[in-house]
């Protein structure tokens, strides 16, 4: 990830939503951001994907990879990396792809754990897993 300041904006990429998470500008702390809605048999919401980025003043972002249990891509990877390098280049901002496996789960675990249900809860649930991502993001080495 890049080393240049300023928040970075995690993306949890899904069929139906895509759920968004967002630093604070020290990069300390990971924070749900929202969900954008997904509409089946349209073109992946990459302008929207950007206008969030720019509203929530990321200068880089990190995007779950889905890879399977055994860590091996799965076809909605190569739609992912696409959509990697389309941002990369529509806003000149870095992008790292990230392993999210778990990450879904992470989160209904902590909202478990916390008391809470998950029931009429999707959108939460997705932008809690973009927060497992990128804290997790967080924790990785440099590239």
């Amino acid at each position: 990830m890049t080393t240049a300041p300023g928040r970075l904006l995690a993306v949890d990429w899904g069929d139906k939503r895509i759920g968004l998470a967002v630093t604070d500008e020290l990069r300390l702390i990971a924070s749900p951001a929202g969900v954008i809605a997904r509409r089946a048999g349209k073109r992946p919401p990459i302008a929207e994907l950007l206008r969030r980025a720019d509203e929530l003043e990321a200068t880089g972002l990190v995007i779950g990879l889905p890879l399977d249990g055994n860590g091996d891509e799965t076809p909605r990877c190569a739609e992912v990396r696409v959509v990697a390098a389309e941002v990369t280049k529509r806003s000149g901002r870095p992008v790292r792809l990230v392993d999210e496996r778990f990450t879904s789960a992470a989160a209904h675990r902590a909202i478990r754990e916390m008391g809470g249900s998950t029931e009429g809860r999707k959108g939460d649930v997705d932008a809690l897993a973009a927060s497992v991502l990128l804290q997790h993001a967080m924790n990785l080495p440099a590239e």
